[in-house]
Formats: structure tokens, C-alpha cells, sequence
């Protein structure tokens, strides 16, 4: 699939760079960083789709809806 190697490409060249901006410093929870910069637009984008159905968003994410809405306040996106 396509639009899944360009999202992968676009995580690669931000983490690369995210790597060569640090200077030889220590980077220290990429994890959560990486989870949290990439969850909250994804959220965004599909809830827009969806056109603010929250049933529907959770159907195209493959999560239970309860799952969406402590993400979207987690994110104080509602």
C-alpha cells in the first residue's frame, strides 16, 4: 500500500532529522514523543472525515469508540 510507505518515509525523514538537530545529544523518550506527534493529527484528520462521527472515526481507526474519546480528551480535541 502506498499511502502507508509515505507515511513511513515522512516519520524516517522527521526522525532523522529530529537525530541531526540534537548535536551528539542525548535524546530521551522517543517513544511517547513520536506516539503523541503522530496520534494526535491522525485523530484530527479522521475525525474530520468522519465529519465529527465519533462511531464512524472509531470504525476507520479499528478502535472501540470508549478508545476514541479518551484519546480525543486526552488530546483536548473535544
Amino acid at each position: 500500500m502506498k499511502h502507508t510507505h509515505d507515511i513511513s518515509a515522512c516519520i524516517t525523514g522527521a526522525l532523522e532529522t529530529y537525530f541531526a538537530d540534537l548535536d551528539g545529544e542525548m535524546p530521551a523518550h522517543i517513544y511517547d514523543m513520536v506516539l503523541k506527534s503522530v496520534e494526535r493529527p491522525m485523530l484530527e484528520i479522521v475525525l474530520k472525515q468522519a465529519k465529527g462521527n465519533q462511531t464512524l472515526a472509531s470504525e476507520m481507526l479499528g478502535i472501540n469508540r470508549n478508545t476514541l474519546r479518551k484519546k480525543l480528551v486526552d488530546h483536548k480535541l473535544v
